[in-house]
């Protein structure tokens, strides 16, 4: 605010529209020219996360859009700041979380004549590919229309991540307060109910009603939704088998008798009539395709964008409309002509759950010393048992594949991983929005490679004494760490192998473990959630633990010419 009360300016219009749309909380990197920026919002009572670098700070805001529904902010420096957040914003609008990066830029003037100004970037034509939108504000007068249209573009129809690009200039000008305050509202309704056709509802009951071996799989899109109650009586109600990808894990709990986790190849490959559920046909379900899927499977997909259907294989029954309310329509659906899954199906699948749960029991019981990942995730698993409440964050490569088997979820949006993109470096992000917006502990199992990617931001996590407790399963490498060595340079997957990550955590006033056997693991876990501070257990993992690039392997290209 100016000296005369009168006026106010950009950087007091910015945090009162936000204010007004309900946010509270802005993640971010202070700098030229937005430092203010993220004074005033915290003198106005805005929570400011101020991180170490800007990717995780947009991480952070896409985890908050995630778990709220609400569009996470973030806010960084022009010029390399801004492009340090861009990657966070291509992720969000490619996961569908919603997602605002608002960055500080050089003047116009200057920039689009190429004149060598401060960090000068054409940002908004740079963002423009990576976000469902970019918006430019160049008078103080528009500021409260530009946040109003990030806030409903962020959210309505399907999700994704917004650039709004503010010069330094703007946030300078003044205006009569009054005007300013006129100037600014509160968005209605910014994700409209959409209702499915009743025709469209008809044609997919149908098809589930005629099928032998119905399956539903849930994505993350439903975890989004919060539709929790009407996804479960549907599932219920038809008692039809369901798979849930990894963020939709804890949607109905993993202990659900239904559940088809435990069963996943078998449920895939036999499956006739399939119901999408806020998943996309990527390359995370194959894209369809057999062998992986049966040629004769009908897929139906819900989905709030049209474009997105027979975008792999053939929708034989798309239903357009928000998850809550095509839901409600098929629940209501079946309530009036009752469907189920044949006794044949069901049985097969738990004949093949069980099969396939003693042979994880049996991997679990395994005690190798040192440490591998299934005895280390085993005890993790052990104390995550007695505290279902804790979010879990999960990154790496044989990190997240293991633990995505091994680590049950029993409530919904518990569970924050890699997502659509499979994209390392953002754990620390996600573990500290999961902290700040729910206020309850997180888990970061990570990787050794992953975790470098973010490492830094313990000090975040420290600085603000969030309950965060890192878990960094440290086999010395990315994939592994007993890559012969060609040379005198370490192998290009090899890491340090006798590094010490928990000694960050100490540096920093947190705590920190080292642990070599699954016994000292679940203490130190125990202790950590009891404590409900800053952690890092650093588990002493073999070398040879792991493969390449995990359950990718057949994404990883062949050499031709290989030698012998």
């Amino acid at each position: 605010m100016t000296t005369q009360s009168s006026l106010t300016d950009g950087f007091q219009l910015v945090v009162d529209a936000l204010q007004a749309n309900g946010v509270d909380t802005v993640y971010g990197v202070v700098g030229i020219p937005i430092t203010d920026l993220a004074r005033t919002a915290q003198a106005a009572g805005i929570r400011y996360i101020g991180f170490r670098h800007e990717g995780s700070a947009g991480n952070a805001a896409a985890a908050a859009g995630f778990l709220t529904q609400r569009p996470g902010v973030c806010l960084t420096t022009s010029g390399p700041g801004f492009l340090n957040g861009l990657p966070a914003l291509a992720n969000a609008t490619t996961n569908c979380f919603p997602m605002i990066q608002i960055s500080g830029s050089s003047a116009r003037p200057l920039v689009d004549l190429q004149r060598g100004e401060y960090q000068d970037l054409d940002q908004l034509n740079a963002a423009r590919p990576f976000a469902k939108a970019a918006y430019r504000i160049g008078r103080v007068e528009d500021i409260g229309r530009g946040i109003a249209r990030a806030i409903r573009t962020a959210i309505s129809g399907r999700p994704g991540g917004v650039y709004l690009d503010i010069p330094g200039e703007v946030l300078g000008q003044v205006m009569p307060a009054t005007a300013g305050a006129a100037s600014i509202w509160q968005v209605v309704d910014p994700a409209p109910r959409q209702l499915p056709a009743p025709e469209a509802v008809e044609r997919a009951l149908g098809i589930l009603g005629r099928a032998s071996r119905p399956l539903i799989v849930l994505g993350k899109g439903a975890a989004y939704a919060q539709a929790d109650n009407v996804i479960r009586e549907f599932v219920e109600t038809t008692g039809f088998p369901f798979l849930p990808m990894s963020m939709a894990k804890g949607l109905l709990p993993d202990s659900h008798p239904q559940s088809a986790a435990a069963a996943r190849s078998l449920a895939i490959a036999r499956a006739d009539a399939v119901l999408l559920v806020g998943a996309r046909l990527n390359w995370l379900l194959g894209h369809g395709d057999s062998p992986q899927w049966s040629e004769d499977a009908e897929f139906i997909q819900i989905d709030i964008a049209a474009s997105e259907f027979d975008s792999n294989q053939p929708i034989a029954a798309p239903l357009t409309g928000d998850i809550g309310s095509v839901m409600t329509a098929l629940l209501e659906g079946v309530s009036a002509q009752p469907v189920s899954a044949p006794a044949a199906w069901t049985d097969e699948i738990a004949e093949r759950k069980a099969r396939n749960d003693a042979k994880m029991r049996e991997r679990l019981a395994e005690n190798p010393h040192p440490m591998r990942f299934y005895n280390a995730l085993g005890a993790i698993r052990t104390v995550l048992q007695g505290n279902p409440d804790v979010y879990v964050v999960n990154e790496g490569a044989n990190a997240l594949d293991l633990a995505r088997n091994v680590i049950e979820m029993e409530l919904p949006r518990h569970r924050l991983d890699t997502g659509t993109w499979g994209v390392m470096g953002i754990g620390m992000g996600y573990a500290i929005a999961a902290a700040v917006e729910t206020g309850r502990p997180v888990v970061a199992i990570e990787g050794d490679s992953a975790f470098g990617f973010s490492g830094m931001e313990i000090e975040t996590i420290c600085r603000y004494q969030l309950p965060v407790i890192v878990v960094v399963l440290n086999n010395g490498g990315v994939y592994r760490g007993d890559e012969a060595v060609s040379g005198t340079d370490p192998a290009p997957t090899v890491l340090n192998s006798g590094a010490r990550h928990e000694l960050l955590a100490e540096a920093f006033g947190g705590k920190g473990y080292h642990v070599t056997k699954p016994a000292e693991l679940e203490a130190a876990l125990s202790e950590a959630l009891t404590a409900r501070r800053p952690a890092l257990i650093d588990c002493e993992l073999d070398p040879a633990a792991g493969v390449e690039s995990g359950h990718l392997a057949s994404l990883n290209p062949a050499r031709a010419n290989a030698p012998a």
